[in-house]
Order: structure tokens, then C-alpha cells, then sequence
């Protein structure tokens, strides 16, 4: 199980990759997130445990899914396969809540799956609006109920709903009970007419 010290690297590691691959200066990414460039400069050194709003701002920024930050670069290579022990974990310092990337890291493929647990009374909103590349994703409910607000709708979901949803406005998911709620999301992104995976 890596510690959040190994997280924190991996994650440092992966932004520097990405940006320096959209060919983007710590100030160009600020600009364009709106993350300051002393808190990019931060992550990118592990020295910050961001939360899943700032990151998201960032994946925007760069045109990847937020699932992608956690993942290993596409290799052909790569294994198809993911086992448990191969499935990194990561927690919100902000909120709690705990994703986990379920895909096998770095094998390309046209979807991303992803474990979440939502802790008893969390919020999570993600405010990033209109990306560079379009991300559309559906919610399955595996256990407990949420609420999802996808711009002016809400949606009250419990165990085995499903919710389909693109990835372009305000998305705000909230846990109003008092359990954790788990819940899978899938993933795919349509950059320029191609289907990649995604969030």
C-alpha cells in the first residue's frame, strides 16, 4: 500500500510530465487553471497534498481526466491487466473521500474506471466548466445514496442507479447521509472525433 508521501511523488512526477509535454511554464499552467503558480510549484515537488477541486482545475488545464494524474503514462507495453495491489488509492485531504483507479495503469484503452467512497456528510464540487477535450462519464451507485448536481439538475441516486453525464459545467457530488457511500465511475473522452480514456 503506497503512504501518502508515495502518492504525493507519483503525482508530482505525472503533473511535471504533462505539463512539460503540453509545453506549458509553472506560469502558463496558473494562468490557464487558475491555480496559483506557488501551489503548482508546490505539487510538482511533493510538497503539497492538493485537493480534488485544485486538481481537477489542473487535469482541465491540461486536457486529461483527473483519473490520468494517478496513472502511468500510455505504453504499449503496458499489462491489460490491473490487480488489486496495482490499483492506486488516493484520499481527498480535503474532504475525505477516497478514489481508486481501478484501470490497468498506463494501458491504453478508450475508458477509465474508478472506485469512490463518498464519507457520511462529504461534498465534492468540481468547477472547472468547459475543457479542452470532452469528458463524458456515467455513475453507478454500487452502495448508499448521493446527491449529484450537474449544473441546474439534481439528481438523488441510490444503490444500483446509474447517471449518465457530460463533463462540462459545475458537478457537485454530495453525500447527505450518515454512511460512507461507494460508488464506480466510468469514463471516455472525445479528442478531436477519438475516444481516449478519461476522469
Amino acid at each position: 500500500m503506497e503512504t501518502v508521501a508515495d502518492i504525493n511523488t507519483r503525482l508530482a512526477t505525472r503533473l511535471r510530465n504533462l505539463r512539460s509535454d503540453c509545453g506549458l511554464s509553472l506560469g502558463g499552467l496558473a494562468e490557464r487553471t487558475g491555480v496559483s503558480r506557488s501551489m503548482i510549484s508546490l505539487i510538482e515537488h511533493g510538497e503539497s497534498s492538493p485537493t480534488a477541486a485544485i486538481l481537477d482545475r489542473l487535469a482541465a488545464g491540461l486536457g486529461v481526466s483527473l483519473a490520468s494524474l494517478f496513472s502511468n503514462e500510455e505504453s504499449c507495453s503496458a499489462s491489460p491487466l490491473a490487480r488489486r495491489v496495482d490499483q492506486y488509492t488516493w484520499r481527498d485531504p480535503g474532504t475525505g473521500y477516497m478514489r481508486r483507479n481501478l484501470s490497468p495503469p498506463g494501458y491504453p484503452s478508450r475508458i477509465e474506471l474508478v472506485e469512490v467512497v463518498l464519507p457520511a456528510g462529504a461534498r465534492v464540487t468540481y468547477d472547472t466548466g468547459i475543457r479542452t477535450v470532452n469528458i463524458s462519464q456515467q455513475v453507478w451507485i454500487i452502495d448508499g445514496d448521493i446527491v449529484v448536481t450537474i449544473g441546474r439538475e439534481t439528481y438523488r441516486l441510490t444503490t444500483d442507479d446509474c447517471l449518465a453525464m457530460r463533463v462540462d459545467q459545475l458537478v457537485v457530488f454530495q453525500n447527505l447521509t450518515d454512511k460512507p457511500s461507494r460508488h464506480l465511475v466510468a469514463l471516455s473522452a472525445d479528442r478531436n472525433g477519438s475516444i481516449y480514456a478519461q476522469r
